[in-house]
């Protein structure tokens, strides 16, 4: 099934790159008899696409897939490594988010919600499932439905690290006014008018067509939803990004010229890293976007079909590395984490153990005062 190139029509379906936020679509030519088929969108297709209920036109230049199989090993580790390490980090963040009602702890949890529902949309249920494993036609209806939850899923991500920025601007420039206007309600209730407004922005991407293989220039609908796109998850973000980060290591800097120790929390250093990850790692896939709607179509040029696959690759990683970020800047969350491994790992040797014998345990829960430091 994955063994062919991309662009041979005898071969049987292949997965290959697509140009949804992180999606992938199963790609195959029509066989003798056999119409062609149309699967959910994934992080990494560039097969012809029916989702007007049209056969788009073919060419003879058409790009072959020179990434073969990697994306489907690449996905499949992500899935496999990302949603335990990301379930697992959501566990810690919802344990310290009670325990010291910061709204930093609060972001970062319904951060890595985001993180979860996108690889459980996009790889899961998108790549793995629909495409590789059940590789059959499905409603055009549940095709577009999932465009939505992608894009829903993306905006959100980047939103709650936009709701973090902002609270950590707030902290360290205008720390009175933090002080009087945060409180655990008001946190809440700013995650759910982004969750709200994430899932509205993601509608209009029902329309969102298959840009890797258009073979004609971008319709109006087309332009406007990849600049939409664009702006929203990255131009509009980063601007905020780029202004209250360099506020932030200003007013650390004149802290240090006016003899005082700039002292940078573990909430702004994790800060930092989250946003300058983001940045690096969405550059890519919106510099090969930008290219694709107004230099050259993918299906006529093989190395930006690689771009495009490993484009789409390096974004997705963003899902997963916070948990490596977290772990390396917070030694409090490092402890979190090693108690809730030691409280799942405490029932199965109970378990294990013959009825009367005791077992005492190897690590105590970490005790976290009440104004613990991320």
């Amino acid at each position: 099934m994955l063994g062919g190139t991309c662009g041979d029509p005898q071969e049987k379906p292949q997965v290959t790159s697509h140009s949804g936020p992180r999606t992938m679509r199963l790609e195959g030519q029509e066989a003798a008899g056999q119409p062609r088929v149309t699967v959910l969108p994934t992080p990494n297709g560039s097969g012809p696409s029916q989702e007007f209920g049209g056969h788009w036109p073919e060419t003879p230049e058409r790009s072959p897939c020179v990434a073969g199989v990697i994306p489907v090993f690449y996905y499949s580790v992500l899935l496999v490594l990302g949603l335990p390490v990301n379930l697992l980090t959501a566990v810690a963040l919802a344990r310290l988010a009670a325990r010291t009602r910061k709204p930093s702890y609060c972001y970062l949890l319904a951060l890595t919600a985001s993180d979860i529902v996108t690889q459980v949309v996009i790889v899961f249920v998108g790549f793995l499932l629909q495409g590789a494993v059940l590789a059959r036609e499905v409603p055009q209806a549940v095709v577009r439905t999932a465009n939505i939850l992608e894009f829903a899923a993306v905006h959100a991500s980047v939103w709650i690290a936009v709701l973090l920025t902002v609270d950590r601007y707030s902290a360290l420039c205008h720390p009175l006014h933090h002080r009087v206007a945060s409180s655990p309600g008001r946190t809440r209730r700013d995650i759910t008018i982004v969750l709200g407004a994430a899932l509205l922005t993601g509608i209009p991407f029902y329309w969102w067509l298959d840009v890797w293989r258009d073979a004609d220039p971008p319709s109006t609908l087309d332009e406007v939803l990849k600049w939409a796109h664009c702006l929203t998850v990255y131009f509009i973000p980063c601007g905020i990004f780029l202004v209250t980060n360099s506020a932030i290591v200003s007013r650390l800097r004149r802290r240090g010229q006016s003899g005082l120790q700039p002292r940078v929390g573990k909430s702004t250093a994790i800060l930092l890293g989250l946003t300058t990850l983001f940045t690096f790692l969405w550059a890519p896939r919106i510099c090969v976007m930008l290219y694709h709607l107004y230099v050259v179509p993918v299906h006529r040029d093989w190395r930006l079909h690689l771009a495009s696959d490993v484009a789409n690759m390096v974004a997705m990683l963003n899902t997963v590395v916070n948990f490596g970020l977290y772990c390396f800047v917070s030694k409090t969350f490092r402890a979190t984490i090693r108690e809730v491994i030691h409280d799942v790992h405490l029932p199965c040797v109970l378990g294990s153990q013959p009825e009367g014998t005791v077992v005492e345990p190897g690590l105590k829960p970490p005790g976290h005062p009440e104004r613990a430091e991320l």
